[in-house]
């Protein structure tokens, strides 16, 4: 396995002050933090940067290339302020005025009394959104190194999104970059590399984590350049890995020729790009806006690109760096999309109408065999109580579900020891409160990772204030998370209450997982449980090539 040597710092011996806080100076630049707690804590244990560049603006003839080295060779002594967040980058919807195209920034906590040099874990979010939307700024790291015994550092990275992350096709591709949005979280990764010591972190122990889209990020960094080039961490946690279909040549061309109607630019020939990297922002929002949601995502590049080939098929043929790995969903992922309630789901035909209008690559031959290991209710041996429960377990298990439970197994028959498995089976209280029959929707476990932000609409710092059990079971799953960041294992700094999290492959060769449930207000009834093999045999269906051929993802 190759990792990124850490870099020795050049760091020259000064003393840099700041009457906003406490400085942090890196020779090129210097930053001055925020030690006042999100509860009003001032001089509390954490310290927070925000705003900090880790890349070029993106702006001019910058848009739509691959992030543009920052210049870390000159001295300078002017502190900058960093104790607050730098600007979303632009959202779907788009709207002039929120979020920023000069978004290339991440945000670092760490304990306040961590000097330089202290080699402390480093956990870095990536956050989830469609990769259409989102921001650090629902996603507060606090927490976790508030809570962690022996300290980590924290940190999260902005990327670009939708049309300006992600524009793609041939034109794109031959005077500018693909999935530029993958680039600039690989930027922010390796300015990681090259920084993060000074803020007391360890470059040689860096565990990344994402949901959602975040979760197929991790999953197209683990895979990046088909495991060609080292990646720059040690390891990955990947939550409700959710992308998918990933466009074809075709469509990725169609919507590019959209694009630039809508802007104004040609779609062919040498003036294209020019044009549309001198575009206005009110003309590239109005695309975000016009053309249908959710387009600008990942593509795939062909052989020598960022993403070679569809993530699964990359899995499959172990072209991807083995880290050590955690992955897990959400029991309502499928909840979250089926398509449709329990009422909307009466009949097989309901199912194939309504689940696989978002998979509309899958043939009729697919969706036969897939109806068929999935007994319908009633059936002899059949698990689902209704086709609503049939419907959601299925639209959860095309990849929410089976993905971190492929990985998991690619990564332990490589010979990984510490790769482990979960499922998230407490639900987000506000959202239950809404959709009860959803249960622990997606989303879920964000609200307990992340102070109760309520994050599923970009929602910002929306805090609910736990109740006891909630509390506990917060505590005990970023105990969880963090210690995996510190050592490769879970239990290592776990709660004393919290069972042991074994291993995915159980000495017995079955697999297993730990499954999070809330409990009472001392301890959370989470518990280890084995993966049935009818789950397992789904699984191998929706992950088997000719399948994932159809789902493209």
């Amino acid at each position: 396995m190759h990792h990124h040597q850490p870099v020795a710092s050049t760091a020259s011996p000064r003393q840099l002050n700041s009457n906003l806080g406490p400085v942090v100076d890196l020779d090129y630049a210097a930053y001055a933090g925020n030690t006042t707690s999100p509860t009003g804590i001032v001089d509390g244990p954490v310290a927070f940067y925000g705003n900090i560049r880790y890349a070029q603006p993106p702006l001019g003839d910058l848009r739509f290339r691959a992030p543009a080295a920052l210049d870390e060779s000159t001295p300078t002594s002017q502190v900058l302020d960093a104790r607050d967040w730098g600007p979303p980058c632009i959202q779907i919807p788009a709207v002039v005025g929120i979020g920023s195209e000069d978004c290339l920034t991440l945000n670092i906590w760490k304990p306040t009394n961590a000097s330089a040099g202290a080699a402390l874990p480093v956990a870095v979010y990536i956050h989830g959104g469609g990769f259409s939307s989102g921001s650090p700024q629902g996603f507060p790291m606090y927490d976790w190194v508030a809570q962690h015994p022996g300290g980590i550092v924290g940190v999260s990275i902005t990327y670009r999104l939708n049309l300006l992350g992600f524009l793609a096709g041939p034109v794109v591709a031959a005077d500018g970059d693909l999935n530029t949005g993958l680039l600039d979280q690989r930027a922010g990764l390796e300015w990681v590399q090259r920084h993060i010591a000074e803020f007391g972190g360890d470059p040689a122990n860096v565990t990344i984590y994402g949901e959602s889209a975040g979760g197929a990020s991790v999953v197209m960094q683990v895979a990046a350049y088909g495991g060609s080039k080292p990646v720059p961490f040690k390891r990955a946690t990947g939550q409700s890995i959710g992308f998918g279909p990933t466009n074809t040549a075709a469509q990725t061309a169609a919507f590019f020729t959209s694009a630039a109607g809508i802007i104004g630019c040609p779609a062919s020939g040498n003036d294209s790009m020019p044009c549309l990297r001198s575009a206005s922002i009110g003309a590239i929002v109005s695309a975000i806006n016009r053309v249908q949601l959710g387009v600008f995502s990942p593509v795939i590049e062909g052989p020598t690109g960022f993403l070679p080939d569809l993530p699964s098929r990359l899995i499959a043929q172990g072209k991807i760096n083995d880290v050590e790995f955690v992955g897990g969903h959400c029991t309502g992922d499928g909840n979250t999309f089926a398509g449709g309630s329990p009422a909307d789901f009466q009949t097989d035909d309901d199912i194939r109408r309504i689940v696989f209008a978002r998979w509309p690559g899958v043939s009729n031959a697919t969706i036969d065999q897939a109806l068929a290991i999935y007994p319908e209710p009633g059936a002899a041996g059949s698990p689902f109580a209704t086709q609503y429960d049939r419907a959601a377990t299925m639209a959860g298990e095309i990849i929410f579900t089976c993905m971190d439970w492929f990985l998991a197994e690619k990564m332990s028959s490589d010979g990984v020891n510490n790769v482990f498995s979960f499922s998230w089976n407490a639900p987000d209280t506000v959202l239950f409160n809404q959709d009860p029959f959803r249960g622990a929707v997606h989303t879920s476990d964000l609200y307990y990772l992340f102070d109760g932000t309520n994050t599923f609409n970009n929602a910002g710092n929306a805090f609910t204030p736990f109740n006891t059990s909630e509390a506990v079971l917060s505590k005990e799953a970023i105990a969880y998370w963090t210690s995996f960041a510190a050592t490769g294992n879970p239990s290592t700094d776990k709660e004393s209450i919290s069972p042991t999290w074994e291993s995915f492959v159980a000495p017995d060769g079955s697999r297993r997982r730990l499954e999070f449930t809330r409990g009472g207000n001392t301890a959370t009834n989470s518990t280890m449980q084995t993966i049935g093999e009818a789950e397992m045999a789904r699984c191998q269906f929706w992950m088997s090539e000719n399948v994932t051929a159809e789902t493209r993802i």
